[in-house]
């Protein structure tokens, strides 16, 4: 029957299904892969075959017909679909499966408008025609499934109205990297384009989504976290809100510190007038973060962030839950509350927090950041001021109130305000970190504007990249590596634009990178070692000294050709302040390996020439650019062996490393019985990590006798993420009943460190 019908070429004109055509690609596209059956796919593919199909809706079938196969006892289809994929993409961007030459390939894209005009300007047409020769365009065959329709769906340079794709995946790494170095010396910059294309292009460096989809387009912000502090004014709120609108626009994910606001019922104007309260402001906030749509790459988000005492926290807290009504619910941002020593002292010791409009409390609220020591004094005497209005609540209905919204929510996140300062790169007494950012990974100072065009104010942007542990061979990779991602990263801060002045020269000051990991679960199953029992320990503390010893290095070396940054001096490290100088000394309770480095001699060097960039480290969330590499997500444990993920191209199924050789050194997700092995693990990365960690609490109802997650575990988690140095917490994440290679492995396919769901 299938011989009898017809094919709709892409000329319009009919003729005969080649069966045997089709088979030629499938059994290409088949070629070394272990476990799958060519005939299978075409089995399966030829069910839905219909009369006067056309060319595209054949390869579209034949792919889903192999993506639907992805199982863990045959893995490799996820291969096959890819390469399939790839084929049709490539058919789709150049009418064949061969791409054209690069610089044919970059005069075309200029000229249609989709490619910067910078890249013909700044290359002879031999470098491209050299840098053609060492692409390796089979590198696309090394993608999964789910890698090649995110790239379709979010990096490749396309039209996203018509859906025509315009280039495929090594164009795309060997543009990001010449675009990064062409600024460099023309004797060193080839050398520096095809290492750093090697890198990223076998997937040894992970890029997030503002650099692949943007780098060799004329749009040029690729910093994927914005951090905007309020002040409490009119004038600051409005620049505030006209801050998001210009970020948002430009793939950014936004983090607001509008803890400055003042409360409801304060005095405005000696007396004259009542403030209206924080709420109005979110709301304004919140409208200006949707109104824009990111390109269709990524839709706006932000976190916005306030103190425990805050006279309105217990308001704030509530307003993403779905009880109440729209007047008093803000429900399309998150949350970040910020604690401290005494916040919690007063929980441990079944006391009473006090809470004030910051306007009523001079000193209080700067220094909650600067100095720990001072905030308490100062806060101790308003409570004792009778003429300093104020709440007394309990603690533990506070901290109860919290953990009840983050566990209902899942997405009211917290920070621990002083071990972002005190474990600092800054020094708080003159740059001090009030905020973070979208993902709770960025600790940066911040100020706050008084108008749009103010460069008195600070914006705060930070640029990633992370490293994937299950591709290096040894510690040592992670030097050359280093020195590569802080030059590109480094590159990239001159080569972007800023939209504000305040983003600028903050930026051009600081110069702020952060680099994260990626596939960590694949590195500690490869590695024979797991997450809840504290054999991961040792393996993670070497690992992450490695990573910012040679990070640090790299920006030192950077230092000393292009000069340190010009606020250096803010920076703890610009005293020989180190961050194995400032952890928490907890860790060494659960951790009691050695340094392996000579930091000594690396002090010295820092404390010599300065370091290029005030920060280096921050652990995202990836959940997209891990699928682009084939890795597991960020530092967490996969949900299960097989991940399906929600997309706009319908279910993405991605199975895990490897999946069977290290089969049974995997630990899932919802296998790990408490929170504690986790944590303990994120407060050893913690000790070497310079900013903050995306770290997540996660829990089965159904391992507590009532089916519900006891408020004391609840607080006693967030305890130990204290005790151990932790700076922030992302996300809650409760299991919902579903098994776990069903419907409880189902995630939505969030981007990368902005947007919907930020990470990198």
């Amino acid at each position: 029957m299938n011989q009898q019908l017809t094919v709709t070429k892409r000329n319009g004109r009919k003729e005969s299904i080649d069966l045997e055509k089709i088979h030629r690609v499938i059994t290409w596209a088949a070629e070394g892969l272990d476990n799958v059956s060519v005939s299978q796919v075409e089995l399966r593919a030829h069910i839905q075959f219909y009369d006067g199909i056309t060319t595209s809706d054949i390869h579209e079938t034949i792919i889903k017909s192999a993506a639907d196969l992805i199982s863990e006892e045959t893995p490799d289809y996820q291969y096959l679909a890819a390469r399939l994929a790839v084929f049709h993409l490539r058919k789709k961007a150049y009418g064949q499966y061969e791409p054209p030459k690069l610089y044919d390939h970059v005069a075309r894209l200029i000229d249609m408008g989709k490619y910067d005009q910078h890249i013909l300007e700044d290359y002879t047409k031999a470098e491209l025609e050299e840098l053609d020769d060492y692409l390796d365009h089979k590198r696309d065959l090394d993608f999964s499934y789910a890698a090649v329709k995110q790239l379709e769906g979010k990096y490749f340079v396309q039209n996203r109205v018509s859906g025509e794709i315009y280039e495929s995946a090594q164009f795309l790494y060997i543009l990001v990297s010449a675009c990064l170095f062409a600024n460099y010396p023309k004797e060193t910059r080839l050398d520096y384009i095809k290492r750093f294309y090697d890198a990223t292009s076998t997937f040894k460096i992970s890029l997030p989504t503002p650099i692949m989809s943007g780098v060799r387009t004329p749009t040029r912000q690729f910093s994927s976290c914005v951090l905007i502090e309020c002040g409490d004014s009119l004038d600051s709120i409005n620049a505030t809100a006209s801050s998001i609108v210009r970020y948002v626009s430009q793939r950014a994910g936004i983090g607001i510190n509008a803890g400055r606001i003042r409360a409801l019922g304060s005095e405005i104007r000696g007396g004259e007038a009542f403030h209206t309260g924080c709420i109005p402001f979110y709301k304004y906030f919140q409208t200006a973060v949707k109104c824009c749509s990111q390109g269709g790459v990524r839709g706006g988000a932000a976190t916005v962030f306030y103190p425990l005492w805050h006279g309105e926290s217990q308001a704030l807290m509530v307003l993403k839950n779905n009880r109440g009504v729209e007047e008093n619910r803000v429900r399309h941002m998150d949350y970040g509350v910020q604690l401290n020593r005494l916040m919690y002292q007063r929980l441990v010791e079944g006391g009473n927090i006090t809470l004030f409009s910051p306007s009523d409390v001079p000193g209080l609220y700067d220094a909650f950041f600067e100095n720990q020591d001072e905030f308490e004094r100062l806060y101790v005497k308003y409570e004792n001021d009778p003429s300093v209005k104020k709440e007394t609540v309990k603690a533990v209905e506070m901290f109860s109130l919290l953990m009840q919204e983050r566990a209902s929510t899942g997405r009211i996140y917290i920070q621990n305000v002083d071990h972002c300062n005190t474990h600092s790169p800054f020094d708080s007494e003159v740059a001090p970190v009030r905020q973070s950012n979208l993902c709770l990974e960025i600790a940066l100072p911040t100020k706050p504007l008084a108008n749009v065009e103010d460069d008195s104010g600070e914006i705060a942007l930070c640029t990633l990249s992370a490293f994937n542990l299950g591709a290096i061979k040894s510690l040592d990779d992670f030097e050359e590596l280093s020195d590569l991602v802080v030059r590109a990263l480094d590159a990239l801060l001159d080569y972007q634009d800023y939209p504000l002045p305040a983003a600028y020269k903050s930026t051009m000051n600081r110069r702020t990178l952060g680099v994260g990991v990626i596939n960590y679960a694949y590195y500690l199953a490869k590695n024979g070692v797991k997450y809840s029992d504290g054999s991961a320990n040792g393996l993670t503390h070497r690992t992450f000294e490695a990573i910012q010893y040679y990070l640090l290095k790299a920006s030192v070396a950077l230092a000393k050709e292009q000069g340190k940054c010009p606020s250096f001096h803010e920076t703890n490290y610009a005293k020989g302040l180190l961050p194995i100088d400032t952890y928490k000394k907890d860790v060494d309770l659960i951790c009691d390996e050695e340094l392996h480095y000579d930091w000594d001699g690396l002090r010295e060097e820092i404390v010599t020439h300065g370091l290029r960039n005030s920060t280096l480290t921050a652990l995202m969330p990836s959940e997209t650019s891990s699928q682009i590499s084939n890795a597991t997500n960020g530092i967490e444990p996969p949900r299960g062996y097989v991940s399906v993920k929600a997309s706009k191209d319908g279910i993405l199924k991605q199975v895990v490393p490897e999946f069977t050789e290290y089969k049974d050194n995997y630990e899932l997700l919802w296998n790990i019985g408490s929170n504690d092995g986790y944590l303990h693990l994120v407060g050893i990365m913690q000790k070497f990590v310079d900013q903050a960690i995306s770290a997540n609490t996660n829990y089965d109802p159904t391992r507590f006798e009532s089916g519900k997650v006891p408020m004391k575990k609840l607080l006693q988690d967030l305890l130990t993420a204290y005790k151990y140095g932790v700076k922030t917490l992302y996300y809650h994440n409760t299991r919902d009943g579903a098994s776990d290679d069903q419907k409880d492995a189902v995630q939505p396919a969030d981007d990368d460190c902005a947007g919907g769901g930020c990470k990198i």
